[in-house]
Parts: C-alpha cells; sequence; structure tokens
C-alpha cells in the first residue's frame, strides 16, 4: 500500500504540483487549501505524513504544528514555507517539525526528505525495485525472487530482508536489527532469535547457506548485505 501524504496549503498551483509529483513517486496525496479542510481529512483517514504550509488563511503554521504533535506524536510533520531565515527554521523545529522545505523547492529535495522522515518514523517507504545479483525484490507487490522463481518469506524474513537492502554495504549490529525490526518485542541478550531468523532467510535466499553470497557475517560487528 502506498503511503499516504496529506499537503496543506492556501496556494492551489502549489497544491497541484505537490500533488502530481509525488503521485508520479509512487505517494498517495490528498489536499487541503485550509486548517479546517485539513482538519476533516485528519479525523477521517490519519496519513503517514503531513507537508504543512507555515502561513495559512486559518491559522499560523507554527501553532498546528504543536497542535498536531499533540494528537499525532509519530507522524512526520514537515514545514513549507517562503521563509529561509535559520531563526525561522529553528523556531518550525521548536515547534514539533520533523523536517522544513523552503519554497520554491525541487521535487527530489522533497521527496528526499519525505522518504527520510518515513524512514526515521519507521513507516515503510515507497521504493523501486532493487536487485541485487541474482535476487530481485518487488516492494509494491512484496514479492521476492532468487534466479526468477519466487521465494515465500515469513513478515518477520521479508522485513528483514527490506532492512539489509535498504543498508546494503554497511556493517548492521545485532542491535540495529533488534531497534528496526523487532522495537516492540523484549529480545534478551542471549537470545539467538534474530540469528536463527537470518538463517532461515540465507536458507530461502542463498545458493549455499553454508557460504553465503548475500547475507555476510562480520565478526565482531554484526552482518552486511551485499552491495
Amino acid at each position: 500500500m502506498n503511503n499516504r501524504i496529506l499537503a496543506v496549503d492556501d496556494d492551489k498551483d502549489i497544491l497541484k504540483v505537490v500533488k502530481a509529483n509525488l503521485e508520479l513517486h509512487g505517494y498517495e496525496v490528498d489536499t487541503a487549501e485550509n486548517w479546517e479542510a485539513a482538519q476533516e481529512k485528519l479525523s477521517v483517514r490519519p496519513p503517514e505524513l503531513v507537508l504543512l504550509d507555515v502561513m495559512l488563511p486559518d491559522g499560523d503554521g507554527m501553532e498546528i504544528c504543536r497542535d498536531l504533535r499533540k494528537d499525532f506524536p509519530e507522524m512526520p510533520i514537515i514545514m513549507l514555507t517562503a521563509r529561509d531565515k535559520v531563526s525561522d527554521k529553528v523556531f518550525g523545529l521548536e515547534s514539533g517539525a520533523d523536517d522544513y522545505v523552503v519554497k520554491p523547492f525541487e521535487t527530489l529535495e522533497l521527496v528526499a526528505r519525505i522518504k527520510a522522515c518515513l524512514r526515521r518514523a519507521g513507516t515503510p517507504v515507497v521504493r523501486e525495485n532493487a536487485v541485487i545479483g541474482n535476487l530481485k525484490v518487488d516492494f509494491k507487490k512484496r514479492i521476492v525472487t532468487v534466479s526468477g522463481k519466487q521465494v515465500d518469506l515469513t513478515p518477520r524474513e521479508y522485513s528483514l530482508l527490506c532492512f539489509f537492502v535498504d543498508h546494503r554495504g554497511e556493517a548492521v549490529s545485532r542491535e540495529q536489527i533488534r531497534k528496526n525490526i523487532w522495537k516492540d518485542s523484549k529480545i534478551y541478550s542471549w537470545s539467538r532469535v534474530i540469528d536463527v531468523h537470518i538463517q532461515h532467510l540465507r536458507q530461502k535466499i542463498e545458493k549455499d547457506p553454508s557460504n553465503p553470497q548475500y547475507i555476510i557475517t562480520v565478526p565482531g560487528a554484526g552482518y552486511r548485505f551485499m552491495d
């Protein structure tokens, strides 16, 4: 399912451009020209992220951001503004915003900031297909294939593989894996649950699990995924 974004701005032209460009990047975009309309949409179906203009006809963006943060503490908020003073950016971030984009902005910059905010929030990010060696991950369909043959993964194994793909080439520790994949579970230091899941994942995607090509053990550090 695509990440849903609510863009709130009193400039209709900006909303049209933002909606069209973000939809091209795979996002589902809803728009509101004022805070009242935005509140209605928030009450019906909260989005994964809000793009919020600093100056709205029926409210101050900074104050709105504070209120939003109280009601939706985990939801990323990116402020949109024509102001580019450092003091304004600091004030916006202190109001609870996760990021601050100055108009006019490039679509690629906005998309990069959206992805970063969603990643920090732990929200699945819309991605392109990943092809690494004989391994292919179709994120939209949640299909994994090895040499063209589909591989059936459990939800936890799929999340683990996506984490490795997002951090390919990096040495990631078991603690990093635990915080990202088992964030709501208590895993004791002596537990081998992470290693067992990695072993199962290797058996499904590696040609020779005893001599892995994709998930490499890094002694004293954790694991590294082939880049």
